[in-house]
């Protein structure tokens, strides 16, 4: 038979336990969510890095322009300004792609990126995944590039690009941002179109 002490000292040891059960899984829970968005460089040589940046803000939105037609807003939690290279490094990307006419056509994000301020040319790196707004139609690569000059998107890894009446994977494509037309390498997949290199 328990005695009232005995039944505080298993109700006690039980409540350690539950707290301690419940600390492992919230630290597993936040290891997993920053793994997700590691670049694979070593955090010290990243920090040494960002230490080294002219200007730092947080919250930044940036509008990229083509002879005065909006082509892009970029947006990040933190951006990094070296004015000796004239590029941004950027932490939690936000881009959103617009038409001639001023309406978005796809949204960007990654878990971080590098805008040349000077060219505004834009490199996306990490979980990259672009979502055209029309379908919904499907980006996914690590490393994505924009170049404003001809504006297309492009990535030399490997890809997966799923929409309402295609499914594509291969090792790299170009496309202009709304996925209307993509040049493929390796291409393979179901449904749709899509075209080889020099085609």
């Amino acid at each position: 038979m328990k005695t009232a002490s005995s039944k505080i000292v298993e109700r006690n040891r039980r409540a350690e336990a539950y707290a301690l059960t419940r600390r492992l899984c919230l630290t597993i829970l936040f290891n997993a969510v920053c793994a997700s968005c590691k670049s694979g460089t070593p955090v010290t040589a990243t920090q040494a890095v960002l230490d080294s940046a002219d200007q730092v803000l947080l919250g930044m939105s940036h509008y990229v322009t083509e002879l005065g037609v909006l082509r892009a807003r970029v947006r990040a939690d933190t951006a990094y300004f070296f004015s000796n290279t004239q590029r941004v490094e950027l932490r939690n990307v936000h881009v959103t792609f617009y038409d001639v006419a001023g309406n978005p056509t796809s949204t960007l994000t990654s878990c971080e990126g590098t805008d040349h301020w000077r060219t505004d040319d834009m490199e996306a790196r990490g979980n990259v995944v672009v979502v055209r707004d029309k379908d919904g139609g499907t980006m996914r690569t690590e490393v994505m590039d924009y170049n404003r000059v001809r504006n297309e998107v492009s990535s030399d890894k490997d890809f997966v690009f799923d929409a309402p009446d295609r499914h594509i994977e291969g090792r790299g494509f170009t496309s202009d941002p709304e996925f209307k037309k993509i040049t493929a390498k390796g291409p393979r997949g179901t449904g749709g179109q899509f075209l080889l290199p020099n085609q």
